[in-house]
C-alpha cells in the first residue's frame, strides 16, 4: 500500500521490524545505516478534560503533588499518537524512525492537541 502523500511505493523491511526499539530520539541507529529517507510520519490526536476529570482534578491540586487524572489523560494522548505514527511509518514501508519528537498545543482552554512525530526511514544493520 502507498501514502497519497508519497508518490514512492513502499519498500520492504529487509531484515529489522519496526517496533519500539527502532524509534529513537537520535538521527541514527545503533550499528545501523540509513538506506532510505521516507520522509516525516505523525500521530495526532486533540484532548479535551471533562467536567468529571476537571472536578477531580481540582480536588487533587488542593493535596499538590501528582495530579494523576491529568498524567493520565497526558499519557493515553501521548500513546495513541505514538501508536498512529508508527502506523503511518509501516504504511510508508518503513522499518526504524528516527528524530521522534512530542509536541502539544493548546488550542483552547481545556483542548488540547498532541503531536508525535519523526523521519520514517528504511535502515539496515552495517556490514549487511
Amino acid at each position: 500500500m502507498t501514502d497519497p502523500y508519497n508518490s514512492s511505493p513502499p519498500i520492504p523491511a529487509r531484515t529489522l521490524s519496526l517496533g519500539d526499539a527502532m524509534v529513537t530520539t537520535a538521527m541514527e541507529l545503533p550499528a545501523c545505516r540509513v538506506v532510505r529517507n521516507l520522509g516525516i510520519v505523525r500521530g495526532i490526536t486533540v484532548r479535551s478534560r471533562s467536567v468529571v476529570g476537571n472536578f477531580i482534578g481540582g480536588l487533587q491540586t488542593l493535596f499538590g503533588g501528582n495530579i494523576t487524572i491529568y498524567t493520565e489523560l497526558c499519557e493515553q494522548a501521548r500513546m495513541e499518537t505514538y501508536r498512529d505514527m508508527l502506523a503511518h511509518a509501516r504504511l510508508l514501508g518503513a522499518n526504524a524512525i528516527i528524530g521522534m519528537r512530542y509536541d502539544a498545543t493548546e488550542l483552547m482552554t481545556g483542548l488540547t492537541e498532541v503531536l508525535c512525530y519523526g523521519t520514517a526511514v528504511v535502515v539496515e544493520r552495517d556490514g549487511d
